[in-house]
């Protein structure tokens, strides 16, 4: 049974300036996600990499709204380095949860989530599905 739906969109371009600035990304992002996406995306290289870490970035902040959304409660009381979004072997993203979201999950009564992130131009746009276990 579906608990909660959540989707959030950011702009692309507010990410950019969060790219030289690691006190910022170490404010919202878990430390695992920075370096998850710091070894995909060499910033020394091409802008081209530069283009997809803001764009991955924007996804990921957008997965964090749509988690609040989706709980229904917003995030208040949640840390956003709280909530990991990670992509599996395959390549599709997973959410792992920590502390205070961990704790708001549980609370939910959610037992799984699905999430799904997509970008085009200008913007990133997540989308969070909970699920609670199947009663029968």
């Amino acid at each position: 049974m579906i608990t909660g739906i959540g989707i959030d969109i950011v702009e692309i371009n507010r990410m950019y300036k969060w790219l030289d600035n690691l006190n910022l990304l170490e404010r919202f992002f878990h430390s695992n996600e920075i370096s998850f996406l710091s070894s995909r995306y060499t910033l020394q290289e091409k802008d081209v990499n530069k283009q997809q870490y803001a764009q991955a970035l924007a996804a990921r902040f957008a997965a964090k709204e749509a988690f609040g959304k989706a709980l229904g409660t917003g995030l208040s009381g949640i840390s956003l380095k709280d909530i990991m979004v990670l992509n599996n072997e395959n390549g599709k993203p997973e959410i792992k949860l920590f502390g205070s979201a961990l704790d708001a999950f549980i609370k939910s009564g959610a037992a799984k989530s699905h999430i799904s992130l997509s970008h085009e131009k200008e913007n990133a746009i997540a989308m969070i599905i909970l699920e609670a276990e199947n009663a029968g």
